[in-house]
Order: structure tokens, then sequence, then C-alpha cells
């Protein structure tokens, strides 16, 4: 198995890739599928960057972990594959993005067409064992990330950084707020909705800041998507 990444990405972050502590994670994660059921499909891992390639990001929307139950987890923050349930920190996306903008709420939990669009789809933590939520925590993925949301910080100018609850809004704290536009909110779970993500509008929000910088603005509203994998210029990882 060799794992690979957008050309972009591959040169943004290339110094990660010689890292110790990268080194050991991609050991880890290897050694893991081998043995036990894990999520996303190893070719999905890095998806997120294979459908927004760095030069064109406009909006991170950060996550946690990948979904740990079957066809869900897809390497894209929120997502699921096309015909997959609704879980439930979606299905309250979604019913914002109905209250924010007057969308029907979407057939299909596949976010793809997000991120063709330059929504950089990140989660934290970019795998998980079936159904054991949080196992691949504090294994290097958090450094990672961390690499990732720095450099598209220093840069890069005027990104939206859509940060929903407490732990997103840690991972973002260094963010230079007179650089980027940050949203934070509570979390979508149902454990956390009701603490200020209804009615926190993210998605007009974003789009007037992108207008007000002379960005186009994303198009929110979701179509039928066809499960493909999406590869643009993918680099080997050789380690």
């Amino acid at each position: 198995m060799k794992l690979k990444i957008e050309q972009s990405w591959n040169d943004v972050l290339e110094d990660e890739f010689s890292k110790d502590y990268f080194l050991k994670l991609i050991k880890f994660v290897e050694n893991e599928f081998q043995s036990k059921t894990i999520y996303p499909p190893f070719n999905h891992i890095f998806s997120a960057f294979d459908y927004t390639p760095f030069n064109e990001v406009k909006v991170v929307i950060l996550g946690q972990d990948p979904y740990h139950g079957p066809n869900q987890a897809n390497g894209l923050s929120f997502s699921v594959n096309n015909g997959v349930k609704f879980p439930p920190s979606l299905q309250n996306i979604y019913k914002e993005l109905q209250n924010d903008l007057g969308f029907s709420i979407p057939t299909s939990g596949d976010l793809s067409n997000w991120a063709k669009q330059g929504v950089l789809m990140l989660n934290s933590i970019l795998t998980v064992e079936a159904s054991n939520a949080g196992s691949h925590q504090k294994k290097g993925w958090e450094i990672f990330t961390d690499a990732v949301i720095e450099k598209l910080a220093n840069e890069k100018e005027g990104i939206v950084f859509i940060l929903w609850g407490s732990y997103a809004q840690k991972k973002g704290a260094k963010i230079d707020r007179n650089k980027h536009c940050v949203i934070e909110s509570a979390h979508p779970s149902p454990l956390s909705v009701y603490r200020g993500f209804w009615d926190s509008k993210p998605f007009s929000k974003t789009n007037a800041y992108l207008e007000s910088i002379g960005k186009q603005k994303i198009d929110w509203k979701q179509k039928e998507a066809k499960n493909e994998t999406y590869i643009q210029s993918r680099i080997e990882l050789d380690f």
C-alpha cells in the first residue's frame, strides 16, 4: 500500500512527510489496515486534498475524526457516500443550510460538490477503527493537520475557516483574524446544536465575506453525487 496525495499539497507539505512523527504514523496506519477494519478506505485517506488543491482553497470546514460506521467515511469531513443515511451532525448541518439559505434538504450526503468549489473538508484525524470512535487520536494525525492549517493560514489570505465546536476552535486558535475570516459556533452534534449552532448562518456569512474580497461565492446547493473517486495529479509518498 502506498499513500498518494495531490501534487500541490505534496509540494507544500513535503517536509512533513520525512518527519519522525509522520513516519511512525504511517507505519501505524498501514499495520491497522492489515489487521482491522479501518475507515475511510485507504485510497480515500487524502481525498480532501484531492478535491481541493492548495491554491484553490477558499473555505475550510474542520471536523474531528471520520465516521466509524460501514460505508460512511469518504475522506471529507461531515460527508457520507451517496445513498448512506445522514449521521445526526450532517442532518443538522443540512437543517441550518435550509434555515440559512432556504434550500431544500439535499438527498445526498456526499459533500464533494462543496470540495470541488474550494471548500477543504478537513478532519483533524484522518483514519479511525470501525465502531471505535476516536481510536486513532494522538497517533500523529493532529500534528499533520495542524501543519496543514498553519500552511494555509500563513501562506494564503482571505480564507474562511468554519470552526464548529470547542475542539475545532482550539485547533484554529492561532489563525490570524486580520488575514482570514473565522466563523465559530457550537458543533452541529445533537449534544450541542442548541448552544448556538442554530441560526448561526455560516453559509451566508461565508459567501458575504468571499464576495467582499472579490472571490466567487460557494454554491452550497447540493447535487446528486456519483460516489466516484476524484483524482487529480497525485504523487506517491516515498518513505
